[in-house]
């Protein structure tokens, strides 16, 4: 009797995804990285206590240079730098993080309206769209939040709103491609409604280009925070925040370079690991590149 050989598991969508995600070394450096910026994020109360190591000043400590006890030194109101890079971490990660998810979730239903309907619908929200673009997202962000006033509710709001037509126009030009699919035809066929066959059907298809998007621009929004942050509109003193911090040692950028340098390399680090992360999901979920 001949031995029957049992058929290859098909692989997932998803497994397919990480297997070659895990091929692309710089892609998953990114993801590292990414992955130890948020554990640092998610336990920085467990690392530094706030009010006594944050924001807490020391004056007889002031403007110490990196050592076995503060390992990346002290600012100028002796607070140590490293712990306070920490919780600035989570507040440029959380308003990031924040602002895209508004943004995708306002630009994204624009952009899925415009791109179902057309005709009209289509030619009014993307006349909406172009102009938003015509402003530039920072100039854009920061008269939002002149008008509204610093705080971090409206840095995410400013944030937000600069990055919508982004999104509106990816969904759009996604959606534009499979709503003539013959699923669409049949979803209508049976009875689906266009929210229906707009969330359930269209969007699922469209994930590939939405999910880099979103990698890419966590990284922009977190770089807009600080530089907001920098120019006095973002988070107020004493909440440590990277653009903040790089605004307050630029006095001493001679005598004490670090207070500039550590959140430097903060901000340049974290938008580096997450571009690399987004350039290996934008490969991996190529199916062109599939291997």
């Amino acid at each position: 009797m001949a031995a029957t050989k049992a058929a290859p598991k098909k692989r997932s969508q998803f497994e397919e995804v990480w297997r070659r995600l895990k091929k692309n070394k710089m892609a998953m450096i990114g993801l590292a990285i990414v992955v130890f910026l948020v554990l640092l994020a998610v336990f920085a109360d467990f690392l530094f206590d706030y009010e006594q190591v944050v924001i807490k000043q020391n004056t007889a400590i002031r403007l110490q240079g990196p050592s076995a006890e503060h390992w990346f030194g002290t600012d100028e109101f002796g607070r140590d730098i490293l712990a306070r890079l920490v919780h600035g971490g989570r507040i440029s990660l959380v308003v990031g993080v924040i602002a895209v998810a508004i943004a995708l979730v306002l630009g994204g239903t624009l952009g899925a309206i415009s791109g179902f309907f057309g005709g009209k619908v289509d030619m009014l929200i993307s006349r909406a769209m172009d102009i938003l673009l015509a402003v530039p997202s920072l100039l854009l962000s920061i008269t939002i939040v002149s008008a509204l006033g610093p705080s971090i509710i409206n840095l995410m709001i400013a944030i937000a709103v600069s990055s919508v037509p982004g999104y509106a126009r990816i969904v759009r030009s996604s959606v534009m491609t499979v709503r003539d699919n013959e699923f669409v035809e049949a979803a209508k066929a049976i009875g689906a409604n266009d929210a229906q066959i707009i969330a359930s059907h269209i969007l699922p298809n469209c994930l590939a280009p939405i999910i880099v998007q979103v990698s890419l621009k966590v990284a922009s929004a977190i770089l807009s925070t600080s530089g907001l942050s920098f120019l006095g509109l973002g988070v107020k003193a004493p909440t440590p925040e990277w653009g903040s911090m790089l605004s307050g040692g630029r006095a001493y950028l001679r005598n004490a370079p670090h207070l500039t340098v550590f959140p430097g390399l903060c901000i340049m680090l974290t938008i580096l690991s997450m571009n690399l992360l987004g350039d290996g999901l934008r490969d991996a979920l190529d199916p062109k590149l599939k291997q």
